[in-house]
């Protein structure tokens, strides 16, 4: 009778041990790299980090910062990272006709940050004719020829932008590239009044701050990337409603950070709706249009910034993973 029950029970308890000593489901690593430093205008990535976002979709995302001395694209091909952060879509483009296969799969600000700052008499794009427009080079690749052709500009009007505002505060005739949620902070706190023009609300499509991963990655690992899109959709929405999860690992890894500049900044974004407006309010944060990036591709190559030869507007992008998303602001 004793040896039929140990026979009975020994599955059981053989079961029983297994499951105790069986290691939990392992997150899958990913790795996402930024393009600057740590910044409020990146709060999405890492909330989802902070709140634990990423591993309830399976995933153990390590944020990796970018920097001015860094070609994020380079140590993407390289295999040093996952995906990166575009500063646009169209810079994902021009790559792309570079030889780098890179396919954008998700786009969380709707409107790019990028401004043109001015002194107190500019109050508008069209007065920006005769002064002196400090760019940096890249600019001549995006955003410059754009404002060039619709407000009849001059390249004989540009110097170069140093990423440096006192030649701004020094002269009331110099106007200067930057970025919504940062320079117009640092003038203000200059104690210089200027006033600060959107190009994102004057016809300026361009979407910012992008994931793209290599063509490779998206066709060996898509189940990682759709939930890295989804889960980063959720960080932001999370980020914006309460960034102070976010905020502290921002700060862990970029310690010159105040806490300062992240309030003005995520006051821009929410107030200017860099990521929670225009299609992403009804098809979800992080949203990309086949109409949008049309537009887009067309405006490169009615610049003569992209060869239609070369690439293909079909292949700089998918909706595959975002459209199914869906994270209402």
């Amino acid at each position: 009778m004793r040896k039929t029950t140990a026979i009975r029970l020994a599955p059981v308890a053989a079961a029983l041990a297994l499951s105790v000593g069986a290691p939990a489901h392992a997150q899958e690593a990913f790795t996402y790299m930024t393009n600057w430093y740590a910044q409020a205008e990146h709060g999405g990535f890492y909330q989802a980090v902070a709140e634990g976002i990423y591993k309830k979709h399976g995933l153990d995302v390590t944020i990796k910062m970018g920097g001015p001395q860094v070609n994020i694209a380079q140590m993407m091909a390289a295999g040093q990272t996952d995906c990166i952060m575009g500063s646009s879509d169209i810079q994902a483009m021009q790559m792309r006709e570079g030889g780098l296969p890179i396919t954008t799969v998700a786009a969380f600000f709707q409107k790019d940050p990028q401004v043109l700052i001015a002194h107190e008499d500019v109050k508008s794009f069209e007065d920006l004719k005769g002064k002196t427009i400090l760019i940096a080079n890249s600019a001549n690749r995006g955003y410059w020829p754009w404002v060039k052709m619709k407000f009849g500009l001059s390249d004989s009007q540009t110097r170069p932008y140093t990423f440096n505002i006192q030649p701004f505060v020094a002269d009331k005739n110099t106007v200067q590239q930057g970025y919504l949620t940062s320079e117009p902070f640092a003038i203000q706190k200059a104690g210089v009044k200027a006033n600060v023009l959107l190009m994102s609300d004057h016809g300026y499509t361009a979407y910012a701050t992008t994931v793209s991963c290599m063509d490779k990655t998206i066709k060996e690992r898509s189940k990682a990337v759709a939930a890295f899109v989804k889960a980063s959709a959720e960080g932001w929405k999370s980020y914006l409603a309460n960034p102070a999860p976010g905020n502290a690992l921002i700060k862990k890894d970029n310690p010159n950070m105040t806490d300062e500049q992240l309030a003005y900044s995520v006051s821009k974004l929410k107030e200017m709706g860099i990521v929670a407006s225009g299609d992403a309010t009804k098809q979800g944060i992080g949203v990309i249009t086949d109409a949008r990036s049309k537009q887009n591709y067309d405006f490169l190559v009615a610049a003569k910034l992209l060869d239609p030869s070369k690439v293909q507007l079909a292949s700089t992008y998918t909706t595959e993973f975002i459209k199914d998303a869906k994270v209402l602001p």
